[in-house]
C-alpha cells in the first residue's frame, strides 16, 4: 500500500499523536489580523476627522483660543472689576490708563471705567451676533432645503420672495421697525435676522439641488421614507459643512452691522452699550483721548480676525476634496 493510500492513524510518522482536528486542524482567526472583528481598524467619523484636520491648522486653533478667551473675559470680567457699567468716578473724567482707581484702560468723558464698558459692550455685540446668526441659520436652512427639495413652481415662488427681500433697503427696514415698535435690542435681533437668512437660504438650496438626485436619496424614496425625514435626516446633515463655514463668516458680518447701527445711533441705548457705541463715542474724542477709540476697536478687530481665520480653517477641514 502506498503512502497516499495509508489509512489515517491519528499519529505522526515518529509515533507522537497528532493535534486534535487531524493533520491540518482549522486555525482560529488571529485577533491581531487586520480585517477580523477584534482587530479591524476603527473607522473615523466625519466630525472627528474634521476636528483632527482643524487642530493641525495653527492659525485656526490660535484664533479659536483667542476667541474663547474674549468670550470668557466678557462674561466673567465685569463681575471681577470694582466699577459698574454706569458708575461714575468723580475724580477721573477722561483719564488715560492708570492703576490709580483701578482704571486699567482709562475712563470715558463721563468718568466711567472704560474696561468695564468694553466688556459689557462685548456681551451685547456677541449676543446680537450669536442670536441673529442662529435665527438666520434656522430660517435659512429650513427655507432653502424645502425650496430646493420641492423644486418646480414652489421653488420658483420661494426664490422670488427671497429676491423681493433682497430688494428692500436694510436701513429702511431698520428705521421702519424702530418707528413702529420703538428702540430696543430685540429689534436689532429681528432686523439683522430678517436679512441675513437670505444668503443662507440660497446656499442651502444650491446644496439641496445637488444632493436630491443622489443615490441615497433615491433609496430613501424607494423605501417609503417621508419627505420631512428626507429633508431633516438626509439633506440638511449632508449640507451642514458649507452651512457651518458660512455661519462663521456671518457672525463677524452681524457684529459689523450692529456696530454700524450703533454708530449711527440706531443701536443699543443707554445704559447699555456695545462696541459700536463705544467706537462712535471714541471717534468724537479721538484727538484728546485716543484710548477711547483704540480699546473697543482692538476688541472688535481681534474678534473679527479670529472668526475669519476660524472660518478659513473650517472650510479646509470640512472640504472633502482636500482629504
Amino acid at each position: 500500500m502506498t503512502s497516499e493510500s495509508k489509512p489515517y492513524s491519528g499519529k505522526q510518522p515518529d509515533g507522537t499523536p497528532l493535534p486534535a482536528g487531524g493533520p491540518n486542524p482549522p486555525r482560529s482567526p488571529d485577533p491581531e489580523t487586520p480585517g477580523t472583528k477584534e482587530g479591524a481598524p476603527v473607522g473615523e467619523s466625519l466630525a472627528r476627522d474634521a476636528w483632527r484636520r482643524l487642530s493641525q491648522n495653527r492659525a485656526a486653533m490660535a484664533s479659536l483660543g483667542l476667541l474663547l478667551a474674549i468670550i470668557v473675559v466678557c462674561i466673567v470680567g465685569p463681575w471681577l472689576l470694582p466699577w459698574g457699567l454706569a458708575e461714575v468716578d468723580w475724580n477721573a473724567f477722561g483719564t488715560g490708563p492708570t492703576l490709580e482707581g483701578a482704571h486699567y484702560l482709562g475712563t470715558d468723558a463721563n468718568g466711567r471705567d472704560l474696561l468695564t464698558r468694553v466688556l459689557y459692550g462685548g456681551r451685547v455685540s456677541l449676543s446680537v451676533a450669536l442670536v441673529a446668526s442662529f435665527v438666520s441659520l434656522v430660517i435659512g436652512v429650513l427655507y432653502g432645503a424645502i425650496s430646493g427639495y420641492l423644486g418646480g413652481r414652489v421653488d420658483n415662488y420661494m426664490m422670488r420672495f427671497v429676491d423681493i427681500m433682497y430688494s428692500l433697503p436694510f436701513m429702511f427696514l431698520v428705521i421702519l421697525l424702530m418707528v413702529v415698535f420703538g428702540r430696543n435690542i430685540f429689534l436689532i435681533y429681528a432686523a439683522i435676522g430678517a436679512v441675513e437668512w437670505l444668503d443662507m437660504a440660497r446656499i442651502v438650496r444650491g446644496q439641496t439641488l445637488a444632493l436630491k438626485r443622489r443615490e441615497f436619496i433615491e433609496a430613501a424614496h424607494a423605501l417609503g421614507v417621508r419627505d420631512t425625514k428626507i429633508v431633516t435626516r438626509h439633506l440638511i446633515p449632508n449640507a451642514i459643512g458649507p452651512v457651518i463655514i458660512y455661519v462663521t463668516l456671518t457672525v463677524p458680518k452681524v457684529i459689523l452691522l450692529e456696530s454700524f447701527l450703533s454708530f449711527l445711533g440706531l443701536g443699543v441705548q443707554e445704559p447699555l452699550t456695545s462696541w459700536g457705541v463705544l467706537i462712535s463715542e471714541g471717534v468724537d474724542m479721538m484727538e484728546s483721548a485716543p484710548w477711547m477709540l483704540l480699546v473697543p476697536s482692538f476688541f472688535l478687530a481681534a474678534t473679527l480676525f479670529c472668526l475669519n481665520f476660524l472660518g478659513d480653517g473650517l472650510r479646509d477641514a470640512l472640504d472633502p476634496r482636500t482629504r
